[in-house]
C-alpha cells in the first residue's frame, strides 16, 4: 500500500457481496479497493522469474489490491476474477482483443470483447457465511461444504504436485478437491471422517455435489454472444496472454 494515498484506485464490487466471508474481515462489506496499474506493475508483468513460476497474476493482484490486510489468496476464485477483470479494465480499457474459434465451425477469429459486458453471477439469496448444506440424493447424506480460497486451493495444488511426484498413475484431483471442499458429514468434522467418505463416495452423489457448488459460487461470467459467420454463437472469453499484455503494448514493449 503507498503512502500518503500517492496513487490512483477505485472501489469495485465484488460478485459474492462479501457473504463468505467473517465479519471482521474488511471485505465482508463486498467491497474492495484496487489501484490503478503502474510501471511498477508492468515490471511484474515482465519478470521471467514470477511468470516461470506461474506466480505473476497473484504477484499483480497483490500489488494492485489497495484494502487493507488483504491479499488476492484471501478471495473465493469468483472474486478473485473480478478483481482481475477490474484491475484490466483500469489499466487498458475495456477492449480485449484476441482470438475465439466458432464452436459450429472450428474457425478462428479475432474478435474484441467489451469486458464492461461481464456480468456478476451472484451468491443465492439467503446465504451467510461459507458454509452451505445439503443431503445428498443418492446416498441421502447430509454433507456441509465450503467454497475454497485462493489460500486453499495452492494447498491442493501443492499436494498433489507432492502426489505426483510419488510416480501415481491415477492423479486423485477430484477427491483431494473434495476433501478440502466438504466440511462435515452427517455433522461429522473429522478430517479422517471426511476423507473416508469422499473415498467412497458414489459417482451420483459426486456430480450432484459438483453441480451444486457451480451453481451458489459467485463469479463473473466470461461468456458472451458474438456474431460469426453469420450465427449468434455464445463463446468463452479466452484469458490469453493478450489480457494483461495487449498487442498494442506489447508492440510498444518489444519496439
Amino acid at each position: 500500500m503507498a503512502d500518503n494515498k500517492q496513487y490512483h484506485s477505485e472501489v469495485i464490487d465484488l460478485p459474492s457481496l462479501g457473504k463468505v466471508y467473517p465479519k471482521d474481515s474488511p471485505i465482508s462489506n463486498g467491497k474492495i479497493e484496487i489501484k490503478y496499474m503502474t510501471a511498477r506493475e508492468e515490471d511484474i508483468l515482465t519478470s521471467q522469474n514470477l511468470i516461470k513460476k506461474g506466480l505473476v497474476i497473484d504477484k499483480l493482484l497483490d500489488s494492485l489490491i489497495v484494502t487493507e490486510g488483504v491479499k488476492c489468496d484471501d478471495l473465493v476464485l469468483g472474486d478473485k476474477n473480478a478483481v482481475m477483470v477490474a484491475s484490466r479494465i483500469l489499466a487498458y480499457g475495456s477492449e480485449y482483443e484476441c482470438e475465439v474459434i466458432n464452436p459450429n465451425t472450428n474457425k478462428t477469429f479475432n474478435h474484441t470483447f467489451n469486458l464492461a459486458d461481464c456480468p456478476f453471477k451472484k451468491m443465492p439469496d439467503g446465504v451467510k457465511g461459507n458454509k452451505f448444506e445439503m443431503q445428498l440424493s443418492a446416498s441421502k447424506v447430509k454433507i456441509t461444504f465450503k467454497l475454497l480460497t485462493g489460500k486453499e486451493e495452492k494447498l491442493i495444488e501443492s499436494e498433489l504436485k507432492g502426489v505426483k511426484k510419488t510416480g501415481v498413475q491415477v492423479s486423485p484431483e477430484l477427491t483431494t478437491r473434495l476433501r478440502h471442499t466438504i466440511t462435515s458429514v452427517n455433522g461429522d468434522g473429522d478430517e479422517n471422517t471426511i476423507t473416508q467418505f469422499v473415498q467412497n463416495m458414489l459417482s451420483r452423489d459426486s456430480l450432484e455435489l459438483r453441480k451444486y457448488i457451480n451453481k451458489v459460487s459467485p463469479d463473473i461470467e466470461l461468456k458472451q454472444e458474438i456474431d460469426m459467420e453469420g450465427d449468434t454463437v455464445e463463446v468463452d472469453i479466452p484469458m490469453t496472454v493478450n489480457f494483461f499484455w495487449p498487442k498494442s503494448w506489447t508492440q510498444t514493449t518489444n519496439s
